[in-house]
């Protein structure tokens, strides 16, 4: 069996651009969760019923949106700010903190066995006031604005508070603790001003204003025009020209929201957290496996539940369990237990809160001079406005409810079939689905699980179609320090030998980390400031019991295929300027890399190569594979329901005007679901309105379409490889030269026109969906 990592390096073919882009501007709008999502994973338990993109999504953070949201501009999922290769100590902090200069290590890697808790605090508050001051020179700088003096100068400022916030908001959402969650409620709110007062500064807003207006006299080149129209825009709509009245109500507003958000995440998790299903009757666990049964005992003991079965819940309305579970009672208590997640009277009620977040959005928006948030936020992303958006997700409505129906008949003729004497529910689905579709295809959960052992597939799936597509290889790095024992560190070299970037894999759930799957940068490199990306990839897989091989569900397979996209997008893309870099491209395209490297899980070399008992070593037989592919796509009827019913909920939430009266929470998603005729009551939302962690704290407000729209671009992408023989070097480095590399550096639309020959169409994912007609 060959490694990617010990695989030689194919010859490089022509290279494309090696700058990438990565952005943190002080005066971008605000950036979405972080590349959220996701998964089915996360949990002690086994397959999430809906195919392929259920494992796609991610919650990318659960966000302390802190300085996401400030520094970034519309990329989301992801956090696209990077940590400064160099620079000089920060004013105020001892010699011997962490972030008083460079780690001194390799890629200039966080020194995470230096950082302690205490020391984000006055490093946060050292870098503003530097950030204050490289602010203040270019704003009052005598000399006429330049592109340099200006545009690029912005671009250097704020590296040191880029590198502090990105590295604290990832352990904000992987290991936080009561004392991280102090700081973030603290500083997120001084966050949010500090950037603020740079967005509002008239003097520098004016500097940026002549630029703009003299751009074609000034001989920039494409991708410098695009950056100064695009900081020109985004001053604008952070209000830069408003009256002094108006901004002081809009900075007003945005405290209130980044308040409100750090609250709704922290309240989230503790609502999630307690609702998770204590089991006493072992007995009642019937359908788990050993492994899952001894998971659960053991996260009951960590709770001082000795004796008892903890059953925790990822953050998806569906429980990947419920597949597995025979006994119904228990099935329906964690069902509801999902479902009433922050949406019941108590400490942890979000209904209140979301309604105040929802009505807030829609003031800023107006002040911004916007109809809506929606409008605001879908303003230069590829499907520019939101009736596009909703065009295309109605469009999908009808076939996806017709398929869930038939579905659900197919489900229903099983329990009658087994005198259920029951009408089937969103409880039963996963538990009976997973019975018609192994009677259909003869695939077994727990057979398939034996064949995708979580090193195997990293090493021997995930890594080497990367090395196939792009020639990189990669090798593990076990003297690098780690903020989290289950954390592995890998250093990937690109085709001609030279570092690309360090890779971090957190993939096991703890209590303390947010649901979901996400991909955050942990640095911001550039060609301006130097640097190598530092990335990590975050999950909740199930934790197996000691001494026991981690076993993946094919779902939980997709999940690492699709974060590593996330982070193949952001090594591959370090233009010139920091804010050019992959994570900052519009939010509707930011899932397009992710969602296109799941397809690689099933190509026939990659999975031949991964898929391998974990015993034995032997491969996973052929008819076994068949089975799988065949399997794939049972499902997709409800799997796009859920996906499109909470993207028609993020839309309409963030559709309302300004004028519109708060709204109650329930109601509100009750009538959008039935105004879209996609309220089927075996189908809820894959996230209803209080736990839907992407659009409250996560930068994906009234962007969740965005899921949808770069499956749109994925699969019209793929069909393109399909038709040039696939997975080869040359196919992967035309993608990476004409699609990856360029990041924002210019309009994505015109780089896909370029790449494609043509405009995506809905076709390719009608077809992967199985919706045709």
């Amino acid at each position: 069996m060959v490694h990617p990592f010990a695989v030689p390096a194919s010859p490089p073919l022509p290279s494309g651009p090696k700058q990438m882009r990565v952005s943190m501007r002080p005066f971008s709008r605000p950036a979405p969760e972080t590349i959220p999502e996701c998964p089915a994973s996360a949990g002690i338990g086994g397959r999430t019923p809906p195919p392929r993109r259920k494992a796609a999504l991610w919650r990318r953070r659960a966000a302390s949106l802190l300085v996401l949201a400030m520094l970034l501009p519309a990329a989301q999922e992801m956090n696209g700010l990077t940590v400064p290769v160099a620079h000089a100590a920060l004013p105020d902090l001892p010699s011997d903190s962490p972030f008083a200069g460079p780690s001194g290590l390799s890629f200039n890697a966080p020194a995470f066995d230096r950082i302690r808790d205490g020391d984000y605090a006055p490093a946060i508050e050292a870098a503003m006031r530097r950030h204050d001051s490289e602010i203040a020179a270019i704003a009052g700088n005598p000399e006429a604005p330049t592109f340099d003096n200006t545009i690029a100068a912005l671009e250097r400022a704020g590296q040191d508070l880029a590198e502090i916030t990105l590295i604290f908001e990832n352990m904000v959402a992987a290991n936080t603790n009561d004392q991280l969650d102090q700081v973030n409620a603290r500083e997120a709110p001084r966050l949010q001003s500090h950037f603020d007062k740079i967005r509002s500064n008239r003097t520098l807003f004016a500097r940026v204003r002549a630029l703009f207006q003299n751009r074609n006299r000034l001989s920039l080149d494409p991708r410098q025009k695009f950056l100064l129209e695009n900081i020109y825009r985004d001053f604008v709509r952070a209000g830069a020209d408003l009256p002094a009245a108006k901004q002081a109500e809009l900075m007003r507003i945005n405290s209130r929201i980044t308040t409100l958000s750090t609250a709704y995440r922290n309240r989230l998790l503790a609502a999630s957290n307690k609702a998770a299903v204590v089991v006493g009757d072992r007995a009642l666990l019937d359908g788990l496996t050993e492994a899952e049964i001894t998971a659960a005992a053991e996260a009951a003991k960590e709770r001082g539940l000795t004796g008892k079965y903890l059953l925790p819940l990822i953050n998806t309305t569906q429980q990947p369990l419920l597949a597995s579970l025979k006994n119904r009672a228990l099935r329906q208590r964690i069902m509801k237990a999902s479902e009433s997640r922050g949406n019941t009277p108590g400490p942890n009620d979000l209904r209140d809160m979301v309604a105040t977040l929802a009505k807030l959005r829609a003031e800023r928006a107006r002040l911004s001079g916007f109809s809506s948030l929606a409008a605001l936020k879908l303003d230069g992303q590829m499907a520019k406005t939101p009736d596009a958006a909703r065009h295309l997700l109605t469009a999908i409505v009808p076939a996806a409810t017709s398929m869930a129906r038939h579905e659900a008949n197919e489900i229903q003729q099983v329990i009658d079939g087994e005198d259920g004497g029951f009408q089937v529910t969103a409880a039963d689905w996963s538990h009976y689905a997973a019975k018609v579709q192994k009677a259909k295809y003869d695939v077994d959960d727990r057979v398939t699980r034996q064949y995708f052992e979580l090193d195997h597939v990293l090493r021997d799936g995930v890594f080497f179609a990367a090395n196939k597509l792009y020639g990189i290889t990669v090798k593990e790095r076990k003297d690098l320090p780690v903020y989290q024992p289950d954390v592995r560190v890998f250093e990937i070299t690109d085709a001609d030998g030279s570092p690309l970037a360090l890779f971090y894999a957190d993939y096991f759930a703890r209590p303390n980390k947010s649901g979901g799957a996400w991909c955050n940068a942990l640095n911001r490199p550039s060609g301006l400031m130097g640097g190598k990306p530092v990335i990590v990839n975050v999950a909740n897989l199930a934790r197996p019991a000691q001494g026991e091989p981690a076993l993946l569900s094919y779902d939980d397979v997709v999940t690492l295929f699709h974060e590593f996209g996330h982070a193949l997008h952001h090594m591959m893309s370090v233009q010139y300027y920091p804010s050019q870099n992959g994570f900052n491209v519009p939010t509707d395209l930011v899932e397009f890399p992710s969602q296109f490297n799941e397809h690689w899980a099933l190509d026939p070399s990659v999975l031949a190569n991964y898929a391998r008992h974990y015993e034995t070593g032997k491969p996973m037989p052929q008819d076994l594979v068949e089975k799988l592919k065949q399997a794939r796509n049972y499902g997709t009827g409800y799997a796009t329901t859920e996906i499109v019913a909470a993207a028609l909920l993020d839309l309409e939430w963030h559709s309302l005007p300004a004028h519109a009266p708060k709204q109650k929470a329930d109601r509100f998603e009750r009538d959008t679901l039935r105004k879209y005729g996609i309220a089927l009551k075996e189908v809820p939302p894959r996230y209803r309105t209080t736990y839907f962690q992407h659009i409250w704290a996560g930068g994906y407000e009234g962007n969740y379409y965005s899921y949808l729209w770069g499956e749109i671009v994925d699969d019209d992408a793929y069909e393109w490889f399909m038709e040039h023989g696939g997975l080869t070097r040359e196919n992967g480095q035309r993608l990476r030269d004409m699609m990856l590399a360029p990041g924002y550096s210019a309009d994505p639309m015109e780089l896909y026109r370029a790449f494609r020959g043509r405009d995506p169409g809905i076709e390719a994912l009608r077809r992967e969906r199985g919706l045709e007609g």
